[in-house]
Order: structure tokens, then sequence, then C-alpha cells
């Protein structure tokens, strides 16, 4: 059994969750990922793919590592996210012949035509979380910063340890 004994207060108080930012960050998270899934379901799509699909429909043609530095997710979880995607048919991973270790990335025909299909999202998102276009962008800005600044924290203490 283990000793459920609590913390120790010391001399302050935690503030209450719902005033602390990690929670409003995971609660935004979760409404804003949560309000895709309708529009992602008939499409096929999870979340992760979907941001998957919107960076090959940008760019073309990527390598899995540029893939995962953009959309910041680690081999582990991005590999079988396109293993998924190209049983799917949308997308196909081949050797690059420049460099046999690097994968490339390009959508199919299919995941090229999804694109049409999925045009609509952006718009009907940004209805739902209906902020003006100075306040969206401020807030989007807020958290790429917010993002930096931590990525960057923890390389601080990651080479203090």
């Amino acid at each position: 059994m283990t000793d459920r004994t609590p913390a120790p207060r010391g001399d302050f108080e935690l503030p209450p969750v719902d005033e602390q930012m990690c929670f409003a960050l995971y609660a935004a998270s979760r409404a804003v990922t949560n309000l895709y899934r309708p529009l992602l379901d008939p499409l096929g799509l999870t979340y992760p793919q979907y941001l998957v699909m919107m960076l090959l429909w940008e760019r073309g043609e990527c390598s899995v590592k540029e893939i995962g530095a953009v959309l910041q997710l680690d081999y582990g979880t991005l590999t079988p996210l396109l293993k998924r995607l190209e049983t799917n048919g949308l997308l196909h991973r081949n050797r690059d012949p420049e460099d046999e270790r690097s994968v490339r990335v390009a959508p199919t025909d299919e995941g090229r035509a999804l694109r049409a299909r999925a045009r609509g999202v952006p718009e009907a998102i940004g209805r739902v979380i209906d902020l003006p276009d100075e306040e969206f962008e401020a807030t989007r800005l807020a958290l790429r910063r917010l993002t930096a600044n931590v990525l960057a924290g923890e390389a601080r203490v990651a080479e203090e340890t």
C-alpha cells in the first residue's frame, strides 16, 4: 500500500487550479482539439493527422524529420501516425535517394484531393473561437512566444542537470 500523506503545505498556498496558467492552457487545448473532432471525423482524420496533411498540402513533400520538427512530434508518435495515413492512401513514404537514412513523405492524389473537403475547417473553427482578428493574432503570437520560452527553459534545465 502506498503512503497517501498529503504534501506539506509550507508557508504558502497554491493558487486555485482554475487560476493557474497550466490549467488554462490544458483546458483551452482540449476544448479546441475537441472542436475539430466533428469536422475531421467525416474526413477520416484525427487532429494530429490533420496537422500532418496541412503541412503536406502547404509544402508538397517533407522529410519525416522536418514534419517532426514543425509539428513538435517525436518519432515514436509520428511513425505510427504516418503509417496510418499511408494505409489510408493519403500519403506515401520513400527513402530519399540522396540520403538513404532520410524518409520523404508526400501526399498521394487522394491525399491532395482531401484538401478540398477540408477547406472549410479553419473558418468553422474561427467562427466558434469568435475572437476579433487582432485578439486572435495576439493570442496566437503570445502562445508561440510562450512555447518558445518553455522550450528554451527546458533546454537550460537539461544543461544544468
